[in-house]
């Protein structure tokens, strides 16, 4: 499978396409002015408000809505976190030695409670797992972790897990080895998939990075305990670059030179050997148009995705969850209903596990589809499901189809569903859905045509109008335009235009010149 990732760099946002054989597959836009809530930021926040009854409680980290922690997200060492927070000051140092001091040596109990562990208005540290949403804040835990290519750092921490997708035992081996090698004190990894077969310096490279990371967060805890930003985690581009590259990814493209360097100087850094799949791209064309993607957006945000052979999904989002149904539309097919609704299912699966991830949809996603009577493709539907979600890196659970046709989907909602507005306003109507009337616009048309023989003088005159209103007043013998002529003593031509909308006209004199009121 070809893999492309382009880069739409503009003045206040950054579109990222993702292209699978030349199809879009996921799509995001990330706001470069004004502060925007992303997973994985890490913040210091102050308790606002206790929830006995939840065993939770809402921080303020500086969004106008307050964010919300249960006691089971402040994580197996939030007595080290919250020591650490609560000692660090400007009369510290030396840093690091200070960080070592602070051993994970209590566990948080699974059965307490939250009112045992915060108080309001203390300095908490958090990390947002799921963005703002609606009316909700964003949530939080308190079990910071600092998501690399490789691995996953784990401060206060002292154990190397790994991957169970790593099935070799010599390679769990030598992984587990180089990195125990390489870690520094009172620190923890995970070790990824993607980590499989790397050298040692390029493990080294990264665990030294996300170490830096971590503790470039300690010099504004030293200066202030304010609510703020500590860390953000890499932007939309280099988070899908560490989540998804790998052999298969061909070319990344990039509109602006910064970018496209800091995405070379990020590919460099995880994988050295993929360097040379980063381009600059300096074309007058869009860059998005270039690529089709402008046309795919347009075809597939909205509420209706058209699909193969006339088949369609209608597409609805509430606020409890998403619906999609599937219609045949206008196939017609000689094999009979039940293969006919087994083949467009399949049609349909296809394309709402790319739409799903297209459009970031998350929670409860129901889809309608076509019923069938066979056992059999029932089953070979669900199964054919699960293969096309596959593919998707975000959690997700498929059930089979009920009595009723229906399956239910659910995936993991961590920020706001991707929705793009697709519609144009009629430039007819203006939006209003009504158009002047064939006799008003005659009218207008007659008092125009008045005031240039009368008023200005013109004797010869072109009208130019769209095809439906050139056909309404040139029908017939006697028709309007004839009509017209003689009576106001003039030469009157009327042309039609395809590209001219439907009340819309443009007047000329006798030697082309454009004379409209």
């Amino acid at each position: 499978m070809e893999k492309e990732l382009i880069v739409d760099v503009r003045q206040d946002v950054v579109n990222i396409a993702l292209l699978e054989n030349h199809r879009l597959m996921e799509y995001s836009s990330e706001t470069l002015k004004g502060r925007k809530y992303s997973v994985g930021d890490v913040y210091i926040g102050r308790v606002k408000k206790l929830l006995p009854s939840l065993n939770a409680a809402f921080v303020d980290i500086g969004d106008e809505k307050d964010a919300f922690i249960h006691y089971l997200d402040l994580g197996m060492n939030f007595r080290a976190f919250d020591r650490f927070v609560q000692q660090i000051d400007k009369k510290v140092s030396d840093t690091k030695a200070f960080y070592q001091k602070f051993r994970n040596d209590e566990v948080l109990p699974k059965d307490g409670k939250i009112q045992d562990y915060l108080t309001v208005g203390m300095p908490i540290m958090v990390q947002i797992v799921k963005e703002p949403i609606s009316t909700k804040g964003s949530r939080l835990t308190s079990e910071i972790s600092i998501a690399g290519r490789n691995m996953v750092l784990l401060p206060f921490n002292d154990k190397v897990s790994i991957s169970q997708k790593i099935t070799s035992k010599t390679e769990r081996k030598r992984l587990e080895r180089l990195v125990y090698s390489i870690l520094p004190e009172n620190y923890g990894v995970i070790i990824r998939t993607a980590a499989e077969g790397k050298r040692a310096a390029v493990l080294d490279a990264e665990l030294r990075s996300l170490v830096e990371k971590w503790e470039g967060s300690w010099d504004i805890l030293r200066a202030s305990k304010a609510v703020g930003l500590l860390f953000t985690e890499n932007n939309r581009v280099t988070t899908i670059l560490r989540d998804l590259l790998n052999d298969s990814f061909n070319n990344i493209y990039a509109n602006d030179e910064s970018v496209c360097n800091e995405i070379h100087d990020y590919i460099s850094m995880i994988s050295p050997e993929q360097e040379k799949i980063v381009h600059l791209y300096d074309s007058r064309t869009p860059i998005f148009d270039h690529f089709d993607i402008t046309r795919q957006i347009k075809g597939s945000f909205g509420k209706v995705v058209s699909m193969k052979k006339g088949t369609y999904l209608v597409i609805e989002h509430t606020e409890a969850l998403h619906v999609i149904d599937v219609n045949s539309g206008i196939r017609h097919t000689q094999v009979n209903q039940e293969e006919n609704a087994l083949e467009v299912n399949l049609f349909a699966a296809e394309e709402i596990a790319r739409q799903m991830r297209l459009r970031d949809m998350g929670g409860i996603i129901i889809v309608d589809f076509i019923d069938m009577n066979s056992p059999e493709h029932r089953n070979e539907l669900f199964l054919k499901m699960q293969e096309f979600m596959a593919a998707d890196r975000t959690t997700h659970t498929v059930l089979p189809l009920t009595k009723f046709g229906l399956m239910q989907i659910t995936r993991l909602k961590v920020r706001p569903v991707t929705r793009i507005d697709t519609s144009e306003v009629c430039p007819a109507c203006h939006g209003t859905g009504k158009v002047s009337s064939t006799l008003v616009f005659d009218e207008q048309l007659e008092n125009q045509l008045e005031m240039l023989v009368k008023d200005r003088g013109y004797k010869s005159l072109r009208l130019t109008v769209s095809p439906m209103v050139h056909a309404y007043l040139t029908k017939g013998f006697n028709s309007i335009r004839r009509r017209w002529s003689k009576k106001y003593g003039c030469t009157l031509r009327i042309v039609p235009d395809s590209e001219m909308h439907l009340i819309d006209c443009g007047w000329a004199d006798d030697k082309g010149l454009d004379i409209t009121i």
